[in-house]
This record gives structure tokens, C-alpha cells and sequence, in this order.
């Protein structure tokens, strides 16, 4: 206790004054603080995507069937770089709760290196998969040109994505998620500017088509690394003095990797997850799937809200995981809930009782509407199971213990999905609305198994910690 105390007064971090503190403050006005900011941030992040769909689809239809497909190889870059992220996160929030600067700043550098090494792989893996990819989904002539020229810029960006993500780290470990937001918000502007003259060229700028929109995109993320590190310098982190300083160090990698390649794969799941849903759904027909792509994005929607509760769990819990303060990462975790609760009741009505006019937003065909307000309703019922799946897993990240959220991945989204709808569907032969009560069933199911071993271990290490004293 005292070596840890030493280590902290010899030099706070600047923002360590700016921010409320994390083992100390009421947990309830810490959740808004770093929920809310985060929250925002994830919105504009959303909106960013549609903006770039809205102009991809003035260039052509295959540029935005490219756009579409492009999806899966994108998804590898987010699922890398947000892995990672939690991962570092969680490692340097117990550094932080633990008083330990030389750590934080030392696993700051080295996320940083680690985020250069993985990006250039990026680089490298995705100019050999995407046109075997594209050739997978049926891409050809126009269209795989187009997606080919989108992806490649986009791998060509793949350091800049990681470094975003992995020298937000150590802010978002401090409790400091208004930093991100406001490049989100800031990328999302610059993006509707950039977008069409891209696109289309003009002041000495040659038409790109899709490639402008990856090329957009990739400038943005640059920009970020600047903001973004500076600020973390700024803040105190992020030193890098000397080249010395993001040699790799491979205790410090494999402690990084150790927690952010399983939240890497877990979010991997999520990807290959709507896929075996797509799947089951395609059954059914063209208007099934267009159906549920469509009340897919109202879900994600809906849940944009309690994203920043995620990040706000996973910081509270490791900081104070750090600092051997179990009770407040109980009660972070059951106050993260209960503000999910509060969130998630308004949007359950919304949903439920205007889905048939949520569809109608996205489709004029009559069967995509009733098939899409069908899953709605029964999804309004699922909401807040995803918000107790989310924060029960990143709590345990918090706690590093990561492994747990990759099973549960695995199993909600892959093995008992396949499980369950073949059940349903070949053998039972039921309709596409036994899906969406599969799916239901599913969630809930997962729901209860995390909250059950989130609780379950805060009470051994509780039980540990007392026969200790």
C-alpha cells in the first residue's frame, strides 16, 4: 500500500486534477460523467457511417453494393483496434488505481508501438484477403473494382484506426471520454465536407469516387493521432522521450495482447454472429433479410445510449480493481444497470409500440414492413438483456479477466444460434417469427449466465480478500 502511494506522489498525471476522482467520487455522478460524453461520441460515430453511405450511393450502385460488402474487412480493423483498446484500458485503469504512473506511461508507449506493429499486419493481411473476399461474396467487374479501391485505402489506414483507438487509452482509463467525443463529433463535420469533394473532385482535386470516401476517412484518422496523442501527452500518459520508449517490450506486449486479443475475438463473433442470423433469416426470403437488416439499425440505434455505460464500467471497475476497492466495483457495476434500466424502459415503449412506423422509415414493401415490425416487437423485449450483457462483461474485462466474454460470445452468438435455429426452422419447421423468440431466448439466456459469474466472482475475490486480513 505504501510502495503504491510513493509511486503516485512523485508525479500526478496533469488531467489527474481536472477529473473527478475514481476511487472516491459517488459512483452515480461518475457513471454520467464518463457515460454521457462517450454516449455522444458513439452517436456522431454512427452518423459518420451514414454520411459516408449517403454519398457512396451518389457515385453508383455498385459503388454502394462495394460499400456494403466491404463490411466483414472493415469490421476486422474495428475489431482489432477496440480489443486492444479494452484491453489497455483495463490495464492501465489498475495501474491508475494502484497510484503507479512509470506503469501507466509504460503500457501507454507500448499500446502505442503495439498499435504501429498490428496496423502494418493490417496493412499487409488485407491487401491479400480482400479480393478473395469480394470474389466470396460475388463481387465482379465494376463492383470489385470498387470495392478493391475502397478496402486497399482503407488498409493502407489501418496504423492510423489502431493508434486512434490505443492512445485513447489511457484517457479513457482516467475517466476522460470527452476527448474522444469531440473528435468524433469534429471527424463526423469534416466528413460531410469531405465526402463529395472527394468524390467528385474540384479545386485542383481529381474525382475519386469511392476511393475519396476510404481516403476521407483515412485523413480523419490521421488528424486523430495528432489530436488525440497530443492530448495525451498533454495529460501526461503518453511520454515518449526517446525511440527507446515504444521498443517493443515483451512482458509488457504479451500483457497487453493477453487482454486485448480476447476482446478482439469476442467482437469477431458479434460479425460472424449476424452472418449465421442472416443465414436462418435467408431462408425466408429476400424481404426477411432485408427485413432485419433494416431493424437492425433501429436496434443499434436505440442502444447508442448505453455504449458509454460499457466504457464507464470498464473504467471504474479497473481502476478500482487496482485499488483493491471490490465494493465499488459492485456497486458500479449495479448502479451501470440500473441507469441501463432507466434507459432502456423509454426505448422499449418506442420500439414496441411504433414499430410498424420505424420499418416504414427504411421500406415501402408491405412484407419488409410487417416482417421487420415483427422482430421489433420482440426485440423491444431483448433491449435491456443486451445492456446486462455488455456491462457484466465489461466489468470482468475491467477486473482482467477477459476470457469470460469470448465464451459467452462464442456461445450467444455462434453455437447456440446455429443450435437452436436449425432446431426451429429444419426440424420443427416453424416460421421466421420463431426466430425472433430464438433470438429472445438467446439473449435472456446470456444475460443471466454473465450477471450470475460477474456476481459470482466479485464474491470470491471478496471471500479471498477477507480470509487474507
Amino acid at each position: 500500500m505504501t510502495r503504491h502511494a510513493s509511486r503516485g506522489a512523485s508525479a500526478h498525471p496533469r488531467s489527474s486534477t481536472q477529473q473527478p476522482d475514481l476511487l472516491k467520487a459517488p459512483v452515480a455522478g461518475l457513471l454520467r460523467s464518463i457515460a454521457v460524453p462517450a454516449s455522444v461520441g458513439f452517436f456522431f460515430q454512427t452518423m459518420y457511417n451514414v454520411v459516408d453511405t449517403f454519398f457512396t450511393g451518389t457515385i453508383s450502385t455498385e459503388a454502394l453494393s462495394a460499400l456494403s460488402m466491404s463490411f466483414p474487412l472493415y469490421f476486422l480493423i474495428s475489431a482489432v483496434a477496440s480489443g486492444l483498446a479494452t484491453g489497455a484500458t483495463a490495464l492501465m485503469g489498475q495501474a491508475m488505481g494502484k497510484h503507479d504512473l512509470q506503469q501507466t506511461r509504460n503500457l501507454a508507449s507500448q499500446s502505442l508501438s503495439l498499435a504501429v506493429f498490428s496496423g502494418i499486419l493490417l496493412t499487409l493481411l488485407g491487401h491479400l484477403l480482400s479480393e478473395p473476399a469480394f470474389a466470396i461474396m460475388g463481387a465482379q467487374g465494376q463492383e470489385m473494382r470498387a470495392g478493391l479501391d475502397y478496402m486497399h485505402t482503407i488498409f493502407l489506414g489501418a496504423p492510423l484506426f489502431l493508434m486512434v483507438q490505443l492512445a485513447n487509452a489511457p484517457l479513457n482509463a482516467s475517466g476522460n471520454t470527452r476527448i474522444y467525443r469531440n473528435f468524433l463529433i469534429f471527424g463526423f463535420g469534416l466528413n460531410c465536407l469531405l465526402d463529395p469533394w472527394f468524390i467528385h473532385g474540384g479545386m485542383g482535386l481529381p474525382a475519386m469516387g469511392v476511393q475519396g470516401v476510404a481516403w476521407s476517412t483515412v485523413l480523419i484518422q490521421g488528424l486523430g493521432v495528432l489530436y488525440i496523442g497530443w492530448r495525451s501527452i498533454r495529460a501526461e500518459f503518453l511520454q515518449v522521450t526517446t525511440w527507446k520508449c515504444l521498443l517493443p517490450k515483451p512482458r509488457t506486449m504479451t500483457a497487453i495482447l493477453g487482454q486485448g486479443l480476447p476482446a478482439s475475438a469476442n467482437t469477431v463473433t458479434i460479425g460472424i454472429g449476424v452472418f449465421v442470423i442472416l443465414y436462418f433469416v435467408g431462408q425466408f426470403g429476400a424481404e426477411a433479410k432485408a427485413a432485419y437488416g433494416a431493424a437492425m439499425r433501429v436496434e443499434q440505434l436505440v442502444l447508442v445510449p448505453t455504449i458509454g455505460l460499457n466504457i464507464a464500467a470498464l473504467t471504474l471497475a479497473a481502476q478500482n480493481h487496482g485499488a483493491g476497492q471490490l465494493q465499488r466495483v459492485r456497486e458500479s457495476m449495479n448502479t451501470a444497470l440500473r441507469f441501463g434500466a432507466w434507459l432502456m424502459g423509454p426505448g422499449t415503449l418506442l420500439v414496441y409500440f411504433l414499430a410498424p412506423g420505424l420499418m416504414w422509415l427504411f421500406s415501402d414493401d408491405p412484407a419488409v414492413q410487417q416482417a421487420g415490425a415483427d422482430y421489433l416487437r420482440v426485440d423491444a423485449l431483448v433491449l435491456y438483456g443486451y445492456v446486462v450483457v455488455f456491462v457484466c462483461t465489461a466489468t470482468l474485462q475491467g477486473m482482467k479477466r477477459p476470457m469470460f466474454a469470448l465464451w459467452l460470445g462464442l456461445l450467444r452468438q455462434i453455437v447456440l444460434p446455429g443450435l437452436l435455429f436449425s432446431l426451429l426452422i429444419f426440424q420443427l419447421h416453424l416460421g421466421l417469427t420463431s426466430l425472433w423468440w430464438g433470438i429472445f431466448g438467446i439473449v435472456w439466456c446470456s444475460a443471466g449466465i454473465a450477471l450470475l459469474w460477474a456476481r459470482r466472482t466479485l464474491a470470491k475475490e471478496e471471500q479471498n480478500n477477507s480470509s487474507q486480513v
